[in-house]
C-alpha cells in the first residue's frame, strides 16, 4: 500500500528530466497547477523608478495570461507616469515581443563604459578635533540651549543632540575660515562701492549653473545670460517688476516657486543690508562677505549654506507675519519648557478664553452638535469646558460634536477617540429611532448617516483588534438595525389571530430596469442573481442595508466575536439582537444565518446549554432569552429551517429542559426565567404551526397541565412580574391553539406524514380552558383584574374557535369587519406615514411610541377581542343549531346568542352597507390574504343579496331620473341616455357571469390562494412558512374593476414594435369587455364611493382601452351602449373634476395617450359618434394646448369625420369657446383651416364653432396687436 501511494504521488508531482520534451513539460505544468500545491519560490518584480510605466523594460519576460480580465477594475486610477522614451518608440500590433526585446537589448559593457567617476582630489578632509580627555564630555539638556539650533534634517525630523553638537563645531570652524578671508578682502568702503557699481558681478546667477553647457566658456555664457537679466530688471520700474512677479506667481506651479526660493536661500550668503538690521551703538556695520571660490574649499561653502538658509527663511517669515509681542500672548513661554523654542501663536490662541455663544436665536440653520449621550445641544447653551465637549474644530465656542467630526474621530489612531465616537454615534442613533430629533432637526439623522457611509464605517470598526472599539461598533450597529419598540410590538401581537406570521422587512423601493438589458431577448438578459453578484458592496448597501452587510461578511465576524473574543454580556445581547433583525429580513437571510459555519453551534452551546450552574461572572454557559428568540424568528422563516433547529441543532432537547420545570426552579433570575420560558413556548408554538414538535406535547403534557392550573390565578397588578407572567400565559395558550389545529389536520387522509398528536390528545383541555374564560369574564367587574382579563380573553376566544372548528368541519364566509389587517401598523407598514428615521434601504414597522398613542395595537385596543369574538361567531353559526342548546344559559352563552341575533339583524336591514364595506376592504388586503380576496369576490361582492338596489326598484328609479332630465333639456342627446336603467337591469341579471369573468382574470393567484387558505384555516402540516410574502402592495390594485379591460389591452393593444395592433381579438374578449363595462356601470351608479379612489383622469384613460384594443371592438352594440352610458355619467357629474393635465397613474403624460387615440381614430373610426365624442372631450379650452395643436396641425384630416352635432355632444359648447384662445400658433392654425376650407360646419360643427369664436375674439380684441408684437419679439 505504501508503494502504491508513493508511486501515485510521484506520478502526480515529479521533477522534470533532461529527456522530457516540451509537451511533457507543459503536461507536468498542467498537473502541478491543477493539484493546487504551493510553489517553492515566487518571483517579485518591482517597477523601475527611473522609468515611466511600471513594468516597462523589466528584463525579457513576456507575460501571456488569458485569465486576466478584459476591463480594468472599477477603481480611480492614479495619473500615468510620463516617459520620455516611450513616446519616441514605434511598435506594431503584429510584432513579436521577444524580437523587439532582442533588437533593443544592449550589452552591459555599453552601460559600464559610460560611468564617469567624480574627481575628489581637491575635496578637503576634515578630521575630528583632538582633546586631552579620554572620553567625550557628557552633554546635558540644559547645556544645549546655548548651542546653535540645527535646522531640520532632510527627512523632515529634528537632529539628535550629538548631531547638533557636530554641526555647531563645524559652524565654528567655518566662522574661523570666514574671519581669515575677511582680513584678506578689500576694505568695507571699497566693497560698498563695488556693490553699487557692479551688483551682478558680486551676486552671480542662483539658478543657472552652466553645467549642462558644453564648451570651455560655459561659465562666461552663464554670466552673460545673468547680465542680460539684470539689465532688463534695471530698465523696469518697481511697479512693473511687482506686476511681472504677480503674473509669474499666478502662472507658475507653486512647487516650482518653492524650488526657486529654496535655491535662492542656498546661494552664497551675504549679510543683510543696513535697512533691515539697525546699526550697533558705535555706528559701524558688519562688512559683507565676498564670494568664495570653489577651489578654496567646497566643504566650507557647503557648511555655510545652512545658516544663511535659516536666516533668510526666518527673515521672510518675519516679513510675512511678525510674531506678536510677549504681552499679547496668552502665556509667557519659559526657556525651561521643552519644544517651546519656536513660538506658534496660532496654536497658543487656543489657550485664551472661549467667546461666549450667541444668546439670541436665529432663523439660519446651524450645524447640529451632540454630547456624548447623544443629546442635541442648543446653539445658545453655554456649557462648562470641564465636560470635554469643546475642541479645536469649527465653531470652537460651541460645545458638542457634529456628525462629521464624529466620523473623523472614528478613524483616529487614538483608541479612546475611536471608542468615544462610536459610542456617541450609537447614542445618537438610539435617540433618533425613538423620535427625539423630529421636532428640532431638519431631515433624517439615520438617512444622513447611511448616505455618509455609516455601514462601512461600522463594518471596518468591527474588525478592530481592540475589544473596546469592537464593542462600541457592535452597539452602534445594533442601534442602527434594531428598533426595540418594533420588537416589543411584534411580541405583544404574537398571540393574536395569525400573530405567528409577519411580513419580511425588505426594502419597498423597486429596482429600475438595467439599461444594458433594454432591447435584448429574455434569454440574453442577466438573471437577478447575476446582477446581484455584479453589484459592488456600495450599490447593494444603498438599496438594502442588511443585504449589504451580509455581502460584507458580517456573519463570520459576529461568529468570531462570540466564539473567540467572548465579549461582555452587553455585547453578546447586542449581537443576538442583530442576528434576530437579520433573520427578520427575509427567508434567504435567515438561511444564511443558519448556514454560517459554527455560528448557530456557538449560540446553542454557549447561550442555550442543556445544563448550567448559576454564575455572575459571565453569561457564557447560561441560557439566554434573546438566544431563544433568535431560534423562534429563524423557525418562522420556514418549516425546513424549523426542522433543522429542532433536530440538527438540538432545540427540541432545550425545550424539554426549560419547560419541564417551573420558572423558579431554573436557577436563573426571576425575570430571565420568565422571559426564556415565554420564548420557549413561542418557539414551540411556531413549530406546532408546521405540525412539528408534537411529540413533545405528549411527553410534557403533565407540565402543561400544571402550568395551566396557575393561569386562572392572575398576579396582582402591583407585582412587577405581572406583565412577564401574562406574556408567558399568552404564549402557552398560543401553543395549545396551534396543537389543536394540528390535531384537526391530522385526521385528514390527504395529510402528509400524520403528526403524533390526535384529536383525542386535545379534547381534555377544553373544559379547563372554558372555566378559565368564565372566570376572566366575571373579573371584568373588578378594576384591579380588568386589564389582565382583557388581555387573556381574546386568546381564549381564538383557542375556542380552533376547537369548535373541528366540530363544524365547514367554513362560514368570514366576517369582513374582523379582517381589516391593513389598518394595523404591524401588518401594513405602507398604510401609515413612515417616520422620519425609516429609510428605503432599512425599513421598519414604524411602531415608535405605540404604547402611548391610539391605535389597533395599543394595550387598550379592542381589536384583538373583536377579532377573537368574530372568529368564534363565524364558527358557531356554521355548527348545527342544536349545539347552541348544549352550551347552556351562561353569561358567555347569552352574550354569544345576542351577538348572533345582532349580526342577523344587521345583515337583513343593512345589506348594502355590508356590501360597501366589502368593496372598501377589498383593495386593502395585503399579500398573505389571497384566500380572503377570493372569498370576498365569491360570496359578497358579486352577490345579488348584497346589492339590494337591483331588486328593489333601482333600475326603474334611474330611468325616471333620465326621463325627467330629458323633459327639462329637450335635447337630442346621446342614444344611451334613455337606456341606462335597462343596462343596469341587465347587469344585475349577469352578476354570476361577471363574477366568473373577474375570477378568471385572477386565476394566476390560485397557488397563493391555496397557501393563504391553509394558513387562515389552520392546516398546519401544509404550511411551508410563517413568513408572509414580500410586502409590495395590496393584492388587488385600487382600479381592479378595470382589470379585464386592461388585461385585454396588454394582450392585443400594443405590438412588439411599440405601435398599435388591430388584429383579431382573443376568444371571449367581447364577453369579458361587456362584463367589465357592466360592472363599472353598476359601481358608478350605485357604489360611487367604491370608485372614489380612482381619479377621473385614470377612469378616462382606462376606458380609452376600449378604442385601442381593436379596430372594431367599440363598434359592437353591447360595448357601444355601455360605453355611451359611462361617457354620459363621466361628463354629467365629474366633468369639473376631470383634470387631464395630471398624468394618469401608470402613464408618463396624458398627451401620449391622446396621440395614440387620435391615430387610432384616423385609422379605424369611420366617423363613429362615440369615438368622436371621446376624441373631442380633451379639446376643451381649459386643457393643454398641445392636444389641439396636434389635431389642427398633424392630424388635420380627421376634421372631415368629427360629425358630432352640438345637440348630440353632452358637453356644453362654452367649455370649447371660453376663455378666448391666447396661443398664436394655434390661432394661426384655426385661421388657416377656416380660410382653406379644411374645417367646415357640415363636417365638424363643434370645432368649427370653437375655431370661429377664437379667431373672431382675437381679430376684434384690443390686445391682438400687442400679442403679435410680443410673439414676434420672443
Amino acid at each position: 500500500m505504501f508503494n502504491v501511494l508513493f508511486v501515485s504521488l510521484t506520478a502526480m508531482l515529479r521533477r522534470p528530466k533532461p529527456t522530457d520534451s516540451e509537451a511533457d513539460l507543459l503536461r507536468e505544468q498542467e498537473h502541478f497547477l491543477t493539484s493546487g500545491a504551493p510553489s517553492a519560490a515566487s518571483v517579485v518584480r518591482r517597477p523601475d523608478k527611473r522609468r515611466g510605466e511600471a513594468g516597462e523594460g523589466e528584463g525579457r519576460t513576456v507575460l501571456l495570461n488569458a485569465d486576466l480580465p478584459d476591463q480594468l477594475p472599477s477603481l480611480t486610477p492614479a495619473p500615468p507616469k510620463k516617459s520620455r522614451f516611450k513616446a519616441s518608440r514605434v511598435t506594431f500590433e503584429d510584432e513579436d515581443a521577444e524580437e523587439r526585446l532582442d533588437r533593443h537589448d544592449t550589452h552591459i559593457s555599453a552601460v559600464l563604459s559610460r560611468i564617469v567617476e567624480r574627481d575628489t582630489s581637491s575635496t578637503p578632509i576634515s578630521l575630528p578635533a583632538f582633546t586631552g580627555m579620554a572620553f567625550p564630555k557628557v552633554l546635558h539638556r540644559s547645556e544645549t540651549s546655548n548651542q546653535v539650533k540645527a535646522p531640520l534634517s532632510s527627512a523632515g525630523g529634528k537632529k539628535s543632540i550629538f548631531a547638533r553638537q557636530i554641526a555647531a563645531q563645524k559652524l565654528k570652524e567655518c566662522k574661523t575660515t570666514l574671519h581669515s578671508l575677511s582680513e584678506a578682502a578689500p576694505t568695507p568702503e571699497t566693497t560698498m562701492d563695488t556693490d553699487q557699481l557692479e551688483p551682478a558681478a558680486v551676486s552671480g546667477p542662483r539658478l543657472v549653473s552652466g553645467q549642462g553647457l558644453q564648451g570651455p566658456d560655459s561659465s562666461g555664457e552663464t554670466m552673460r545670460i545673468h547680465m542680460e537679466n539684470q539689465a532688463k530688471l534695471q530698465a523696469m520700474s518697481q511697479s512693473e517688476i511687482l506686476e511681472e512677479q504677480k503674473k509669474l506667481l499666478f502662472q507658475l506651479d507653486p512647487r516650482l516657486v518653492d524650488f526657486v526660493r529654496s535655491r535662492k536661500a542656498q546661494s552664497v550668503p551675504s549679510f543683510p543690508s543696513p535697512s533691515k538690521h539697525p546699526k550697533d551703538k558705535s555706528g559701524t556695520e558688519d562688512p559683507p562677505v565676498q564670494d568664495v571660490s570653489r577651489e578654496s574649499g567646497s566643504c566650507s561653502a557647503a557648511v555655510l549654506c545652512q545658516k544663511p538658509q535659516e536666516v533668510k527663511m526666518e527673515g521672510e517669515e518675519e516679513e510675512l507675519s511678525a510674531p506678536p509681542p510677549a504681552e499679547d500672548l496668552p502665556v509667557k513661554p519659559q526657556k525651561e519648557w521643552v519644544h517651546m523654542d519656536k513660538l506658534e501663536p496660532e496654536k497658543l490662541e487656543w489657550l485664551r478664553d472661549l467667546p461666549e455663544p450667541r444668546r439670541k436665536g436665529t432663523k439660519k440653520a446651524m450645524q447640529a452638535r451632540f454630547d456624548f449621550a447623544g443629546t442635541l445641544i442648543p446653539p445658545t447653551e453655554d456649557l462648562p469646558t470641564h465636560l470635554g465637549l469643546h475642541h479645536h474644530g469649527e465653531e470652537p465656542e460651541r460645545a458638542g460634536y457634529s456628525l462629521q467630526e464624529l466620523f473623523l474621530l472614528s478613524r483616529s489612531q487614538v483608541i479612546q477617540q475611536r471608542t468615544l465616537s462610536l459610542s456617541t454615534l450609537a447614542n445618537i442613533l438610539s435617540k433618533a429611532c425613538a423620535g427625539e430629533y423630529v421636532s428640532v432637526l431638519k431631515g433624517s439623522v439615520t438617512s444622513t448617516l447611511l448616505d455618509a457611509g455609516l455601514l462601512f464605517l461600522l463594518r471596518f470598526a468591527l474588525d478592530d483588534s481592540v475589544e473596546g472599539v469592537m464593542s462600541a461598533a457592535v452597539h452602534a450597529l445594533k442601534a442602527l438595525l434594531v428598533c426595540a419598540e418594533d420588537e416589543e410590538c411584534l411580541d405583544c401581537t404574537f398571540s393574536w389571530f395569525r400573530g405567528l406570521s409577519s411580513f419580511p422587512l425588505l426594502p419597498s423601493a423597486q429596482e429600475e430596469e438595467d439599461e444594458e438589458d433594454e432591447g435584448l431577448d429574455e434569454s440574453m438578459k442577466e438573471t437577478a442573481k447575476e446582477k446581484e453578484e455584479r453589484k459592488s458592496d456600495h450599490e447593494v448597501a444603498r438599496q438594502d442595508a442588511v443585504k449589504g452587510l451580509l455581502k460584507m461578511k458580517l456573519l463570520p465576524r459576529l461568529r468570531y466575536i462570540l466564539e473567540v473574543v467572548r465579549p461582555s454580556p452587553r455585547v453578546v445581547q447586542d449581537v443576538l439582537e442583530i442576528l434576530t433583525r437579520i433573520a427578520r429580513h427575509s427567508s434567504s437571510s435567515a438561511t444564511q444565518v443558519l448556514d454560517c459555519p459554527r455560528l448557530m453551534e456557538t449560540v446553542m452551546s454557549e447561550f442555550l446549554p442543556t445544563s448550567w450552574s448559576p454564575s455572575s461572572q459571565s453569561i457564557y454557559g447560561l441560557p439566554l432569552s434573546s438566544a431563544m428568540k433568535l431560534l423562534r424568528v429563524l423557525a418562522t422563516s420556514g418549516r425546513h429551517a424549523c426542522a433543522r433547529l429542532l433536530n440538527s441543532l438540538g432545540a427540541s432537547e432545550r425545550l424539554s429542559h426549560l419547560l419541564s420545570a417551573e420558572p423558579n426552579e431554573l436557577l436563573l433570575e426571576p425575570t430571565e426565567s420568565l422571559r426564556i420560558t415565554t420564548e420557549a413556548y413561542r418557539l414551540w408554538a411556531v413549530a406546532a404551526g408546521y405540525g412539528q414538535a408534537c411529540k413533545l406535547y405528549i411527553d410534557l403534557y403533565p407540565a402543561l397541565v400544571t402550568a395551566l392550573q396557575s393561569v386562572h390565578r392572575l398576579p396582582p397588578a402591583s407585582d412587577p412580574l405581572q406583565p412577564l407572567q401574562l406574556q408567558r400565559f399568552l404564549a402557552l395558550l398560543s401553543l395549545l391553539t396551534q396543537v389543536t389545529h394540528t390535531a384537526e389536520s391530522g385526521g385528514s387522509k390527504e395529510c402528509p406524514p400524520p403528526p403524533p398528536v390526535s384529536w383525542g390528545h386535545v379534547t381534555g383541555l377544553q373544559t379547563s380552558l372554558m372555566g378559565h374564560l368564565k372566570g376572566f369574564i366575571k373579573n371584568l367587574d373588578d378594576p384591579l383584574q380588568k386589564d389582565g382579563s382583557l388581555t387573556l380573553i381574546p386568546v381564549y376566544l381564538v383557542y375556542l374557535e380552533a376547537y369548535y372548528h373541528q366540530l363544524s368541519r365547514q367554513v362560514f364566509p368570514f366576517n369582513v369587519f374582523f379582517h381589516t389587517r391593513s389598518s394595523s401598523v404591524v401588518c401594513n407598514a405602507q398604510a401609515i406615514p413612515l417616520g422620519p428615521e425609516i429609510t428605503n434601504n432599512l425599513p421598519g414597522l414604524a411602531c415608535m411610541g405605540w404604547r402611548n398613542r391610539p391605535g389597533l395595537v395599543a394595550p387598550s385596543s379592542p381589536f384583538p377581542l373583536l377579532t377573537g369574538l368574530g372568529l368564534l361567531l363565524e364558527t358557531i353559526t356554521g355548527i348545527h343549531k342544536g349545539l347552541s342548546s348544549k352550551v347552556g344559559l351562561t353569561v358567555l352563552g347569552v352574550f354569544l346568542f345576542c351577538c348572533c341575533l345582532l349580526v342577523l339583524y344587521i345583515f337583513s336591514k343593512h345589506a348594502s352597507l355590508y356590501h360597501q364595506v366589502a368593496l372598501v376592504v377589498l383593495p386593502w388586503l395585503l399579500p398573505g390574504s389571497e384566500y380572503l380576496v377570493h372569498e370576498l369576490l365569491s360570496t359578497i361582492v358579486f352577490s345579488k343579496d348584497f346589492i339590494s338596489e337591483g331588486h328593489s326598484g333601482g333600475p326603474e328609479a334611474v330611468e325616471l331620473g333620465e326621463l325627467k332630465l330629458h323633459e327639462e333639456t329637450q335635447k337630442d342627446t346621446s342614444p344611451s341616455l334613455q337606456t341606462v336603467g335597462a343596462l343596469l337591469r341587465e347587469a344585475c341579471v349577469q352578476l354570476p357571469s361577471i363574477r366568473g369573468c373577474f375570477l378568471t382574470h385572477l386565476a394566476h393567484l390560485e397557488s397563493s390562494v391555496i397557501v393563504s387558505r391553509d394558513a387562515l384555516l389552520g392546516h398546519n402540516p401544509w404550511i411551508k412558512s410563517h413568513l408572509l410574502p414580500e410586502l409590495t402592495g395590496p393584492i388587488l390594485p385600487s382600479d381592479w374593476p378595470f382589470l379585464p379591460l386592461l388585461s385585454l389591452y396588454e394582450q392585443s393593444g400594443v405590438s412588439d414594435g411599440g405601435g398599435l395592433a388591430v388584429e383579431e381579438l382573443p376568444q371571449g374578449a367581447l364577453q369579458a369587455v361587456t362584463h367589465c363595462l357592466q360592472w363599472l356601470l353598476l359601481l358608478e351608479v350605485w357604489r360611487e364611493e367604491a370608485l372614489k379612489v380612482v381619479l377621473p383622469v385614470a377612469k378616462f384613460a382606462r376606458l380609452s382601452c376600449v378604442f385601442l384594443c381593436s379596430s372594431d371592438l367599440f363598434l359592437e352594440r353591447p360595448v357601444q351602449r355601455l360605453t355611451w352610458g359611462l361617457f354620459r355619467l363621466l361628463t354629467s357629474t365629474k366633468l369639473d373634476s376631470l383634470d387631464l393635465n395630471v398624468p394618469p397613474p401608470g402613464l408618463a403624460s396624458f398627451q401620449d395617450l391622446y396621440s395614440a387615440l387620435v391615430s387610432q381614430y384616423e385609422a379605424v373610426s369611420f366617423g363613429d359618434r362615440l369615438f368622436s365624442c371621446w376624441v373631442l372631450l380633451p379639446l376643451q379650452r381649459r386643457y393643454s394646448t398641445t392636444m389641439r395643436l396636434a389635431v389642427f396641425g398633424e392630424h388635420v384630416g380627421m376634421l372631415r369625420s368629427l360629425g358630432v352635432t352640438l345637440e348630440q355632444l353632452s358637453i356644453p359648447i362654452e367649455r370649447f369657446t371660453s376663455p378666448p384662445e391666447d396661443s398664436l400658433p394655434l390661432l394661426r392654425l384655426y385661421f388657416r383651416s377656416l380660410v382653406t376650407g379644411t374645417l367646415k360646419r357640415s363636417w365638424c360643427p363643434v370645432l368649427y364653432v370653437a375655431a370661429l369664436s377664437h379667431v373672431n375674439s382675437f381679430i376684434f380684441s384690443q390686445d391682438a396687436a400687442a400679442q403679435v408684437q410680443q410673439h414676434l419679439t420672443h
